[in-house]
């Protein structure tokens, strides 16, 4: 039986649950999922109190970074970007991985969206560091919207081909620009920058709820394609149900399921 959860805080809000549990139904598996309030600094005070059987963990914020620094083994993606939203437990050991970087990568595909050219970034946090990963090739150049300097060197070592450039909030200009915009700002920081009059861009928003946020709407209204936080976590959420029960399956057709069960929660 798999046992698992997504730990966070705050978590009440999370569609996790509802997203495994419908995945691992399809599957007909046996299956408990949950959410559970963590605060930052308690993740592995947390887990430690755990029985052996719990099968693993998704994670969100604020506990990505902690999570690399807990496991006994961290695999090379997650290192790179210094975050996983994966531990799943082997041979009495915990593995953290990171499938929020295949979430980015799978979304874009599965609308056509090919990644090349100027990518621009809105955030600099966790998140941000996958979306670079994802978009990360000698086809791509990145600019990072960011306010921390602390957060620049984080950024670069996410990235191994791109060349990346970072520029303060100030300096939106850069958006018409862009053949790929990500944002990864929290909810509200988006809702009244300036713009573009005209593109023709896709918008790849992280945040699900509530939607459309203000910005997706406007950019939406003025040419651009936008694609909703809910195909990032569906995607990524994929990815953890295949570590989860060890079992292949046809992403596309789950895909649909956990997108209609996703949809029907928001609505």
């Amino acid at each position: 039986m798999i046992k698992a959860a997504v730990l966070g805080s705050p978590i009440s809000h999370s569609l996790s649950p509802l997203l495994h549990k419908s995945a691992y139904a399809q599957l007909g598996l046996s299956a408990s999922y949950e959410a559970i309030e963590v605060k930052a600094g308690y993740l592995a005070q947390f887990i430690n109190e755990r029985d052996s059987t719990w099968t693993g963990f998704s994670l969100t914020m604020p506990l990505k970074e902690e999570a690399v620094s807990y496991a006994e083994h961290v695999d090379d993606l997650a290192k790179r970007i210094n975050s996983a939203n994966t531990l799943i437990r082997k041979a009495g050991e915990w593995h953290a991985i990171s499938t929020d970087v295949i979430g980015f990568r799978n979304a874009l595909t599965m609308h056509n969206i090919g990644i090349r050219g100027h990518v621009v970034i809105l955030g600099a946090g966790a998140t941000a560091r996958a979306a670079a990963a994802a978009c990360d090739s000698s086809n791509t150049q990145i600019t990072v919207i960011n306010r921390s300097s602390t957060r620049v060197q984080p950024m670069v070592d996410a990235v191994i081909e791109s060349k990346v450039d970072f520029l303060s909030w100030d300096e939106l200009s850069v958006l018409s620009d862009a053949d790929l915009v990500i944002s990864t700002a929290p909810a509200g920081v988006t809702d009244s920058i300036e713009l573009p009059a005209k593109t023709s861009a896709p918008y790849f928003e992280a945040l699900y709820k509530p939607w459309p946020t203000p910005a997706s709407a406007l950019w939406a209204s003025r040419g651009g394609r936008v694609i909703d936080g809910l195909d990032l976590l569906i995607h990524q959420a994929l990815a953890q149900v295949a570590i989860f029960s060890g079992l292949t399956f046809d992403t596309g057709l789950m895909y649909t399921k956990l997108r209609e069960v996703g949809v029907a929660a928001l609505t």
